[in-house]
């Protein structure tokens, strides 16, 4: 069946008014769905928003995420309904022993009869709404219900491939947010495409080395939303979290820099949540922990790699 035929016109609701969840409305309108956007301080009521809904794709931030499913569940969805979580975060709220929840384990645990799809990969939401082509990835245990958000929203300007790995898929768009903190650091200072290399190489070694142990397998992280998000994120200044690395790097604070976002840069929160995670798990992510520090106030830009440079000498693989 080709992508043109593939089509059937579903009822859709976007969860998240920002830049991603608008940007995903248009993607699903032009594809001839009939679509509806509830956001926090719009003024279509959720219930209104959610009722008769075949696919309800949830693009809020990691801080939105337990509100707005608590939300949902006082109002209820059909069984049949797909659910697909766009969200790349992770929550802070987890105990000694577990691993922090990604936003489709959060929603899982809240539905748990529906189908959960994760939706990841290279997607910067202002290139996406200018027309320009982008590919990513939906993924999903179920992996009919992953086809089903395929076919409802692929077009030639947005190729979604399929996975079913999700964890792999959701864990690469999350953790690639710290690393592009480190990279708009790094461009920040401008220390050159020589270091940004080694730093992007060995950050993708270190987001390997955190999925591995948490159970994704490590080729998902060589696709589009491992590799593809890392280089898409680190190298534009369309990204957010680089934009926090930048402005750290050009000496304004943490809260000057954030003030002037328009969204969550959610690597930010997902880097402490992360170093407390490894922390416990004697997981070694030197990168994160720089980054850690740096968001902190505890260390500069400059000194946070001269800290990473100066590391004892090992084998590259090991």
């Amino acid at each position: 069946m080709s992508q043109e035929t593939a089509h059937l016109q579903l009822n859709i609701t976007v969860l998240g008014a920002g830049a991603w969840g608008a940007t995903l409305a248009q993607l699903a309108i032009a594809c001839g769905h009939r679509v509806r956007v509830w956001g926090r301080r719009g003024s279509l009521s959720l219930g209104a928003a959610l009722e008769g809904a075949n696919l309800v794709i949830s693009a809020v931030s990691m801080q939105g995420v337990r509100p707005v499913i608590e939300q949902v569940q006082a109002i209820g969805v059909a069984s049949s309904t797909l659910l697909v979580s766009a969200t790349k975060g992770l929550d802070p709220t987890f105990s000694p022993g577990d691993f922090p929840r990604l936003a489709s384990q959060l929603w899982q645990a809240g539905f748990p009869q529906q189908a959960v799809v994760v939706l990841s990969g290279p997607n910067l939401s202002e290139e996406i709404r200018q027309g320009l082509p982008a590919a990513t990835v939906v993924a999903s245990q179920n992996l009919a219900a992953a086809e089903t958000v395929q076919r409802a929203l692929s077009s030639p300007q947005f190729r979604i491939y399929t996975n079913s790995d999700g964890l792999g898929v959701e864990m690469g768009g999350t953790l690639k947010n710290v690393m592009a903190i480190a990279a708009g650091t790094c461009d920040g200072l401008q220390l050159g495409t020589n270091a940004k290399a080694a730093l992007l190489t060995r950050g993708l070694a270190e987001i390997i080395r955190i999925g591995t142990y948490w159970g994704a397998k490590p080729e998902t992280f060589y696709g589009l939303s491992g590799l593809g998000d890392l280089l898409a994120t680190c190298n534009s200044a369309l990204s957010r979290n680089y934009q926090v690395g930048y402005g750290l790097a050009q000496r304004q604070t943490l809260d000057q820099v954030l003030a002037r976002l328009a969204g969550t840069a959610e690597g930010v929160n997902t880097t402490q949540v992360l170093v407390n995670l490894a922390q416990q798990r004697q997981i070694s992510v030197p990168i994160s922990e720089q980054v850690a520090h740096l968001l902190a106030g505890q260390i500069t830009p400059r000194a946070a790699v001269e800290a990473l440079m100066l590391r004892d000498y090992k084998p590259e693989i090991h």
